[in-house]
């Protein structure tokens, strides 16, 4: 008896949440991603652009190393004489000037569009390996540990200064806004911290819900995003606690997989999870429809980047990309 109120329980249970979330979303009128299938099995894990919106890179796990002249369309592989494998985990250029990070702990440096690279030499003594590189300037650049240690050099990478002085530690996720600040979510996500510049330590804060966090990252009016885990998305103006919104599941069939999420315009969001869902909002998350002509993606969406309101790609697995392309 005990067991089949329990079973009651839970069938009245589910009534309600998929009464208050939909099972199943309207598909969007149009697709707008074209997919891509690079000449490779390695993941992709982010792409940049020179002052030419047309030249690109690409990098990914297995030394992998993709130059575009086409705005993305097509990719040509590149080959770099190094000793060993490498995953290259993040690219960043400013005008011609362009770096590459990855692990093991490798330094890349380019002034001349990618035409040539130089290895430059990182000290033993730096905490992690080196996750995220995002240039800033002639000769400046900002680079980021995979334990959150972070650092600012000004001369071409020969010298870096720490902006911290402790390490946040393992994290799943971390984020950087366009004013220097940054988000990280812990690698069991049952926390995140915030950095903000000036600041000599990382500000920790509890998940605003039961659910761990599974990636975070900034809105483009300020605030930050969170995708919990079983497909909840939250907003908030600070990312402090306490300042969140009520949590909102888009699609309740599919609410396991939400991996990333980024704006294109400032009320147009795009949502990546696993097994090629792709979900869309056109009024900053107030209503949902669902991109269903890339479902049979043989890939998950890890990632999503948008250059510009007309420039964005999804980055998948096993070579597999999605290109925005504007109406």
């Amino acid at each position: 008896m005990r067991n089949l109120l329990k079973i009651v329980t839970f069938c009245l249970s589910l009534v309600l949440c998929v009464g208050c979330n939909p099972a199943y979303l309207a598909p969007l009128d149009s697709n707008p991603w074209q997919v891509i299938q690079l000449p490779t099995d390695a993941t992709p894990q982010d792409v940049s652009f020179t002052s030419d919106p047309a030249h690109g890179w690409l990098v990914g796990s297995n030394t992998s190393l993709f130059e575009t002249q086409d705005g993305g369309q097509t990719w040509q592989e590149q080959h770099l004489d190094l000793d060993e494998k490498f995953t290259f985990t993040s690219v960043s250029f400013a005008g011609e000037e362009g770096w590459i990070v990855g692990e093991p702990s490798i330094l890349l440096h380019t002034g001349d569009g990618g035409k040539s690279w130089t290895q430059i030499s990182l000290s033993a003594r730096l905490p992690g390996s080196p996750s995220q590189i995002k240039a800033l300037g002639p000769g400046r650049a900002e680079m980021t540990t995979d334990v959150g240690a972070i650092y600012q050099t000004q001369d071409g990478g020969q010298t870096w200064q720490a902006l911290v002085q402790e390490a946040v530690g393992v994290f799943r996720n971390l984020a950087r806004s366009p004013d220097g600040r940054y988000i990280a979510v812990s690698s069991r996500g049952s926390f995140y911290s915030i950095w903000e510049p000036g600041q000599q330590r990382w500000q920790p804060y509890n998940r605003s819900s039961s659910r761990r966090v599974q990636n975070m990252g900034f809105t483009q009016d300020g605030g930050v995003w969170l995708l919990g885990r079983g497909g909840q998305i939250q907003f908030s103006p600070t990312g402090e606690e306490g300042s969140w919104s009520d949590p909102l599941t888009p699609e309740f069939a599919t609410s396991w997989g939400l991996l990333d999420l980024a704006y294109r315009t400032p009320n147009e969001i795009w949502v990546a999870g696993g097994s090629g869902n792709l979900l869309c909002s056109r009024d900053g998350g107030k209503t949902w429809q669902k991109d269903t002509e890339v479902e049979n993606v043989p890939s998950n969406l890890n990632r999503i980047i948008f250059l510009n309101a007309d420039q964005g790609f999804i980055l998948g697995q096993r070579g597999i990309i999605l290109r925005y392309q504007a109406a």
